[in-house]
């Protein structure tokens, strides 16, 4: 590919002492985090506006990005949330009727290191053998050594809160009328799961992470949903704690991040994935019908199946690729979660049922209430 005169060059240096070489295709700059790479076609711009995504860089396996430019319909939060995003080639040219600016003047308005010209597939290759690693991407004239010492002494994402960095301040109305009041309780929540609620007809009421449970049965929901979000699941204690006060008093749904949450809280562990799931390819199997779908997952952490406590919770979802937890369901009170995103935006649309799923346990709990 030819790279243009006004790019930078740039440099991917990981903690294990591996540098890649580049250009960046939005001006100076520097970032850290942990570099992950993400197997989807398509959907760039909801993965880069994807809260889970707030302390990564994200690495593109498909070679061209930016091919149909970007829009204001396809948000998933109000601004890109990834630390860096690295690409085989930038297309500079977008062309979609939607579209209402290029990749790089996005990116570049929005503050994020964006780099083309990397080798992308051994990027891949080298996290999927090594594991996913932290990482600086930087167009300064630091030498590697020094790059590869910063990375190193990087703060990474294990052990770090980074829910707090992307949870709503204050309580909102996500739309102002509906059968059924949902209280989302944002982990760092994507816009297509309150719209995938506000379209079955519920009222979405969002409120921060660290809002108590007395404070979310306050609002008297008919159902709580524990949104996705960024980073290590037992690195917000509070979380799981305000949740354990909502077991058995309202129907509980979980996603992604509120997947571990709710493992957490029923005395469950987690762990970190070698180098997570990342993509809109992944098939997961429902073990209770053997319905196989094809699913969008961002996560890099996952419930341990062995510490579940079988006697009260049901494995739902089985990975097939790694056979990792990817859905429980508790036996006796209103809660069941799942480790994939169901909303989509970008990928299949195979599990939006659970949607449905969810307003069937409210039915369901308020029959049993009356």
């Amino acid at each position: 590919m030819s790279i243009p005169d006004d790019y930078i060059k740039a440099r991917v240096a990981l903690e294990d002492g591996v540098v890649f070489k580049g250009f960046s295709f939005t001006g100076a700059g520097e970032s850290e985090g942990e570099v992950v790479f993400n197997t989807s076609l398509t959907g760039y711009q909801e993965i880069l506006t994807d809260p889970s995504y707030h302390g990564q860089i994200v690495t593109m396996t498909c070679p061209l990005i930016g091919n149909y430019g970007i829009n204001e319909e396809d948000k998933e939060s109000l601004n890109p949330k990834v630390a860096g995003f690295i690409v085989k080639e930038s297309s500079r040219i977008p062309s979609n009727w939607r579209s209402s600016k290029d990749l790089a003047s996005y990116l570049a308005e929005n503050n994020k290191l964006g780099l083309e010209g990397v080798d992308t597939r051994a990027i891949t290759r080298h996290i999927r053998i090594q594991g996913a690693m932290k990482a600086v991407i930087s167009t300064s004239d630091k030498s590697d050594s020094e790059l590869i010492q910063q990375a190193k002494e990087s703060k990474g994402i294990i052990g770090r809160d980074l829910v707090k960095d992307v949870s709503t301040k204050q309580s909102y109305f996500w739309n102002d009328s509906g059968k059924y009041k949902i209280v989302v309780l944002d982990c760092g929540v994507k816009f297509n799961i309150l719209r995938k609620l506000e379209e079955l007809n519920c009222k979405v009421f969002v409120m921060p992470a660290q809002s108590g449970s007395e404070q979310i049965l306050k609002q008297n929901p008919d159902g709580v949903l524990i949104s996705n979000g960024p980073g290590d699941p037992e690195a917000v204690p509070y979380l799981t704690e305000n949740v354990k006060g909502l077991l058995g008093k309202v129907p509980l749904f979980g996603i992604c991040l509120g997947n571990q949450i709710l493992g957490l809280a029923q005395g469950a562990k987690t762990y970190k994935l070698k180098f997570g799931h990342h993509g809109g390819n992944h098939p997961v199997k429902d073990l209770r019908d053997g319905k196989i779908s094809i699913t969008v997952q961002n996560h890099g952490f996952c419930v341990d199946l062995d510490t579940l406590d079988k006697e009260s919770i049901e494995i739902t979802h089985l990975n097939l690729n790694d056979n990792t937890v990817e859905g429980i369901r508790h036996k006796k009170i209103p809660l069941f979660s799942v480790q994939f995103h169901p909303e989509s935006a970008p990928g299949p649309h195979d599990g939006q049922y659970l949607f449905f799923d969810f307003i069937k346990m409210i039915e369901e709990f308020k029959t049993t209430k009356a």
